[in-house]
């Protein structure tokens, strides 16, 4: 019996590697240097702050932009088709920006050619992301009672590709701004065509009134207040992650001038955090295994709580780093939670939409955080930060307690 079922799971892992994790991995890396690697591509080329800054928003506002858009297309069109092709876009984007950057060095042209890239890229990553992601759910729901593992591994991909990808970006620009585009045109290149290999999803039936832009955000939303668990979990993610958001808004205001250290000191937060999630999120899979979704999600919101709030009383920059590193490990797991709720509630037919809706609503927070670190003074931060973390907690007490009971969590 065990001898039959092991090379089965092998089986099921290989597929998984070849038509999800692969793809994924290519996909998260382009991802990564693209949205990281444009804003230095920028500053190196134009020697301009304020067109790094604009190049930066010029990424993130048509990307946000195109979350109605991309949504409703990967139901319509499914997953494997709009990965294809939005990574392929990509490539034929970026390749075109290296050729014409390689003409062009600098001057009017070059700028152009930059903020243009940004604002491309930035859209066309995010269909490829939509769909992905998507294509990461159906795999999930394949995998049965192992979905955990599904959305941990997937987890751990973007991790990685997080905390790689802008440093292999800035060592490739050292190269010169067409070698680090050209390098991410072939992780896109390789992510088009391993979509192929992506299995299909299931999509919306041809008859359902096509609507507008953001009728893809409008059927995600009602989905979301038809799936009560659903509906609580993000809620509660939404308020914490106007802590987490106010705590990347403010980090180098806090390293820099609360504890004195340098701007490098700063970078060293997030990459100490980015490990201790990669080593939460291992943790998460198998404790997953044995204890389900509601015990380990509400013990990762307690640490996610407790965490947040002694950063924002931390006494110096050790302890500082620490408790961050910890809220984020924290958020990793419940990140895990809510991708793998996900995958289990919500319809397939609708899954582009309501994942669109849903990742809308968690980034809504950090506009405004962004807001609140620029209208705070500097020495009363603390204080905001301690009461985003009170209301981190009560938003995840309330979400875990509903939840309590909750068959979808229980199972």
């Amino acid at each position: 019996m065990s001898a039959a079922v092991t090379p089965r799971h092998a089986r099921h892992t290989a597929g998984l590697m070849s038509s999800i994790y692969l793809p994924r991995t290519a996909d998260a890396l382009a991802f990564a240097m693209s949205t990281y690697g444009i804003p230095l591509l920028v500053l190196a080329t134009t020697g301009s702050a304020v067109l790094t800054g604009a190049a930066f928003a010029l990424e993130w506002i048509p990307r946000l932009a195109a979350f109605g858009w991309a949504g409703s297309i990967v139901d319509r069109r499914g997953a494997s088709v709009v990965f294809h092709l939005a990574s392929l876009g990509r490539a034929v984007a970026l390749a075109t920006g290296a050729v014409l950057l390689y003409l062009y060095p600098s001057g009017a042209a070059a700028s152009v050619t930059v903020m243009v890239l940004a604002a491309a890229t930035g859209v066309l990553t995010e269909f490829s992301y939509i769909a992905v992601e998507t294509a990461g759910a159906a795999a999930g729901r394949r995998a049965g009672p192992r979905a955990h593992r599904v959305q941990a591994a997937l987890l751990g991909i973007d991790q990685t590709a997080t905390l790689a990808g802008p440093a292999l970006a800035g060592v490739l620009l050292l190269a010169g701004p067409p070698s680090m585009l050209a390098v991410v045109t072939v992780l896109s290149l390789l992510a088009a065509l391993l979509a192929l290999r992506t299995p299909p999803s299931p999509v919306a039936p041809a008859r359902a009134p096509k609507g507008r832009p953001g009728a893809g955000l409008v059927t995600g939303w009602r989905t979301i207040r038809a799936l009560p668990a659903l509906g609580w979990l993000v809620a509660g993610l939404t308020l914490s992650n106007l802590s987490i958001g106010l705590l990347q808004a403010a980090g180098p205001v806090i390293v820099v001038q609360h504890f004195g250290q340098s701007t490098t000191a700063v970078g060293l937060v997030w990459s100490a955090a980015a490990v201790a999630t990669l080593v939460a999120v291992t943790v998460c899979r198998f404790a997953l295994d044995r204890l389900g979704l509601w015990p380990v999600g509400a013990a990762c919101s307690v640490i996610a709580a407790l965490a947040c709030l002694a950063a924002a009383l931390a006494p110096d920059y050790l302890s500082y780093l620490v408790m961050v590193a910890g809220l984020m490990a924290a958020d990793g797991g419940l990140a895990v939670v809510l991708r793998t709720l996900r995958s289990r509630l919500i319809p397939p037919e609708t899954f582009g939409s309501t994942l669109s809706a849903t990742i809308l609503i968690l980034l809504l927070p950090f506009p405004v955080a962004g807001v609140l670190t620029a209208l705070t003074p500097p020495d009363a931060l603390g204080h905001v930060i301690t009461a985003c973390a009170a209301l981190q907690t009560l938003g995840l007490f309330c979400a875990f307690a509903r939840l309590r009971t909750d068959p979808a969590l229980r199972a």
